[in-house]
């Protein structure tokens, strides 16, 4: 909360005119909204003492104010509107960047529903918030100020008696707050959970097909609906035993109101005009005030939810110390070492254990070994996706964290089996590795990789519209065009972490040779999804447990009658 806070003041001082603007326009609409019911005070007590000169005038003054009262709330709805959209704006443009920034690991600790929660339903919940309910809140509380002021301007007992309702305010307030504030925290984390336990299910589908284990997802997710419908429930309760309370307060302050202002009357100490005229005061308020009231759980919601924004702009990696070593040096070539290397997801138990391999310059690869034996792991900390807690990446004999990011993406390229197409036309997304490519240079990859066949058969070609509002590209083609992306990326060393795996057979030969070509004379470290991949390396590593248990040749293994002989075996009876 107290960093939540730090973010808003420091929106507030970067945005000291325009905040200064909507308050000074805010304040001026509530004065001059304010000034007709005064009036109308005034033309009561001049019809009571049966005086009509001047009434007529005293109508317009009344009816243009209350215009400009209008005009002015109008106004100040929309500076405020305006100032804190372009807060949110620019804290959604933080997020996102933010977000791709987040490490690898702080993702699969975290989940990956939990982050398309922030960057989805939060944003549009503090969007909501900062649009339809702040300009409210803040009107009302503006109205209130000078309604307050106003009343005690007209007597000072009638506007302490309708100051009598600010304790029963403020006792609701304090009752609600700090059960409302919890509540609303655990309905946001339920709806992550829900939102994670829906993405885990869709992402894996294939898997829960093989397995056929729907059911237990299915439990899963109605588990997690459960305690998100729960959540919202609670929440709802609570906040109408607030209505009542709010209820309560407003009766007690018109009571006060309407009781002193009759002894005074009675008493001549005020005129029926300048009762009427603060009670109208304060039965104006019931809506202003239950506008702040009632909205307090938007404002709780959206602060909760601002929270975990403020939390994804603060997950920044922590800077690694340069050395003269990274200022300065270079890879001097292509060739890939691990040294030593062991590496856990957070507390969890560890993935790689003293893990070594060397990968000459302009050679092939391939890991091989059962799901779970840490070779994507392997992959990633090859690509610096990931440093090792213990050990070191080295490409050209310097250290993998040593490289700036800039320059590491460009000597390292990952292709896993998670291709996403990009809305746009089919050669925005290509030059998405390469914007300066022009359309000779997409097409030479494209027919580097296999691909200027189907390319060409589209309708507009490369001006095809691709992606979520375009053609659907099969999960052959999406790999085709992520190839073709890695030929114009042009890197020095390449990571195949299973690129070709949701291919199915009939394409997979032809994926299998599209690879081959993208990364030929490249130093490439393959993840094999088939072992026919793995055949055709220069050296195959097998892992298991974390360590790497072989390593040789494709017929060397095979001589050896290993691990990888008996995959081998197994590989060719089921294929």
């Amino acid at each position: 909360m107290a960093r939540t806070w730090s973010w808003l003041v420091g929106e507030a001082r970067r945005r000291r005119v325009p905040s200064g603007v909507a308050l000074t326009v805010g304040l001026a609409a509530a004065a001059a909204s304010t000034v007709p019911i005064y009036l109308l005070g005034t033309l009561i007590d001049r019809v009571d003492a049966g005086r009509s000169e001047g009434l007529a005038g005293l109508a317009v003054v009344i009816g243009v104010t209350a215009l400009i009262g209008g005009l002015g709330t109008g106004l100040s709805t929309y500076l405020i509107t305006r100032l804190g959209e372009s807060a949110v704006a620019d804290l959604r443009e933080d997020v996102l960047r933010h977000a791709l920034e987040v490490p690898a690991t702080t993702i699969e600790d975290s989940g990956r529903g939990d982050l398309l929660s922030r960057v989805g339903a939060d944003v549009a919940a503090v969007a909501k918030a900062v649009s339809q309910v702040l300009p409210d809140m803040l009107n009302a509380f503006f109205l209130g100020v000078v309604t307050v002021a106003g009343m005690a301007g007209i007597d000072w007992r009638l506007g302490l008696a309708g100051a009598l309702c600010i304790p029963a305010y403020v006792a609701g307030l304090w009752w609600y707050l700090p059960r409302s504030a919890p509540l609303y925290a655990q309905q946001r984390l339920a709806l992550a959970a829900r939102a994670q336990a829906t993405v885990e299910s869709l992402q894996g589908a294939r898997t829960l097909d093989a397995y056929e284990v729907h059911a237990d997802h299915l439990a899963a997710i109605e588990a997690a609906s459960a305690r998100a419908r729960d959540a919202e429930i609670s929440v709802f309760g609570l906040f109408t035993r607030f209505v009542g309370r709010v209820n309560r307060a407003e009766f007690l302050g018109l009571a006060a109101t309407l009781v002193v202002g009759f002894l005074l009357v009675r008493h001549g100490a005020a005129t029926v005009g300048q009762t009427t005229a603060a009670a109208l005061m304060f039965h104006r308020l019931f809506n202003p005030i239950g506008v702040m009231m009632y909205n307090f759980d938007e404002i709780q919601a959206g602060a909760a939810c601002l929270a975990r924004l403020v939390g994804v702009v603060d997950m920044r990696p922590e800077p690694t110390a340069p050395t003269a070593k990274s200022i300065v040096a270079q890879p001097a070539s292509t060739d890939v070492e691990v040294r030593d290397v062991s590496f856990g997801y957070g507390r969890g138990p560890a993935v790689l254990q003293d893990v070594s391999l060397t990968i000459p310059a302009g050679t092939r690869c391939a890991l091989v070994g059962t799901t779970g034996a840490g070779k994507s792991t392997l992959a990633a900390v090859v690509a610096g996706l990931v440093l090792p807690d213990r050990g070191q990446s080295l490409i050209g004999g310097v250290s993998v964290a040593d490289i700036p990011e800039e320059r590491l993406r460009t000597w390292v390229a990952t292709v896993t089996q998670e291709v996403h197409v990009f809305s746009g036309t089919l050669i925005e997304d290509l030059r998405l590795a390469a914007p300066d490519a022009d359309r000779d240079q997409v097409w030479a990859a494209l027919e580097c990789v296999g691909a200027s066949g189907w390319v060409a058969a589209l309708e507009d070609g490369l001006d095809t519209p691709v992606g979520e509002h375009g053609t659907t590209l099969t999960a052959a083609q999406a790999q085709h065009l992520a190839l073709a992306r890695l030929v114009l990326a042009d890197p020095r060393v390449v990571v195949l972490d299973e690129a070709t795996a949701e291919a199915g057979s009939s394409s997979a030969a032809e994926l299998d040779r599209a690879a081959m070509a993208a990364t030929a004379g490249r130093t490439t470290l393959v993840v094999a999804h088939r072992l026919t991949q793995a055949a055709a390396a220069d050296q195959i590593l097998v892992m298991e447990g974390g360590r790497i248990v072989e390593r040789g040749t494709h017929v060397e293994l095979l001589h050896r009658d290993g691990r990888y002989a008996r995959l081998w075996r197994a590989w060719r009876a089921h294929s």
